[in-house]
């Protein structure tokens, strides 16, 4: 199958490109920086380009749509360009597919969308949600690119899956991200900070499992559906500090400060209908992942383990 994968030089794109490889399809990744591995064909093509996108997914079988503003701080900072990323370059993403009859498209979300329910109970994907209640211009910019892809499966035909993804984490994700940035801390014997009271969670996942949902996601029963991506348990942010002090340093300070406006609490998003109708589930608990991770991440920035290291030396 000729598969294309937009912003396939990130971190969760360059992981779903490994899976694709690895299961034998032909490879095309839309990017303007170059793709990890040379064995796929690059087109450097911005998203905001729709001619060329057009010109990149002729013969394309099915594409994923992974590029776009995904630091939420970012997207605070400049909501004018993340809408026009995420939602505009969506948009001719899915024009472009449908120029060109691609079978399927499938598109990036996040569980965030379910910061905008009310509902006590785990959020399934097709709990009701409030597009006046987003909170944040990420969260509306990934909704907004939702309705894009239903759009264009009820006028155009063109068939579309949605994967609402936990926080992955896991080798060559962005460094200025809360995992890196508390082992970074930890590594140079500087306090862990954290926003608010720790208490907020995170559904990680590892991101070799979740790019292993992509290659599902291609089955023909994964149309025209939506499905949550939600790692083995919550993680609160509490809890994240203290898995990165017990790898590096059981001495090491944890302060708190002052909350994030509009920073996603949590929400927990029921992975029944990713394992029913999928057959898939994340297998690597955060602890586990946390120890890959951290091993990569001491040889990625060419580290000597902390003398009080617990599991890396």
């Amino acid at each position: 199958m000729n598969v294309t994968v937009t912003g396939g030089s990130g971190f969760i794109g360059s992981h779903v490109v490994d899976q694709m490889v690895a299961e034998g399809h032909d490879v095309t990744v839309i990017d303007t920086r170059p793709p990890h591995r040379a064995d796929v064909t690059h087109c450097e093509v911005d998203i905001t380009d729709l001619a060329g996108l057009v010109e990149a997914t002729v013969g394309c079988d099915a594409v994923f749509h992974l590029a776009g503003v995904a630091n939420v701080d970012e997207a605070m900072a400049d909501p004018a360009r993340t809408f026009a990323l995420n939602v505009g370059g969506t948009a001719n993403v899915w024009e472009a597919a449908r120029h060109n009859e691609v079978g399927r498209a499938v598109l990036a979300s996040t569980v965030w969308v379910y910061s905008a329910t009310e509902a006590d109970r785990p959020a399934t994907e097709d709990l009701p949600i409030a597009v006046s209640s987003t909170g944040h211009v990420y969260t509306a910019s990934k909704l907004a690119a939702e309705l894009v892809a239903t759009s264009y499966a009820q006028l155009y035909g063109l068939s579309y899956t949605i994967l609402r993804y936990g926080i992955p984490f896991g080798p060559r994700m962005r460094e200025e991200l809360v995992i890196p940035r508390f082992l970074g801390r930890a590594h140079a014997g500087e306090p862990i900070v954290i926003n608010g009271d720790g208490l907020q969670y995170r559904n990680y996942v590892y991101i070799e499992d979740m790019a292993h949902a992509h290659v599902l996601a291609l089955d023909d029963k994964a149309g025209n559906q939506i499905f949550n991506l939600e790692g083995p348990d919550p993680v609160s942010i509490r809890r994240l500090a203290e898995v990165v002090r017990e790898l590096v340093n059981p001495l090491m300070d944890i302060e708190f400060r002052d909350a994030r406006p509009g920073d996603f609490v949590g929400h927990k998003a029921s992975r029944e209908k990713s394992e029913e109708l999928l057959g898939w589930t994340a297998r690597t608990t955060f602890e586990e992942g946390m120890r890959r991770y951290a091993e990569w991440w001491l040889e990625a920035n060419q580290r000597v383990p902390s003398p009080g290291a617990l599991g890396l030396l």
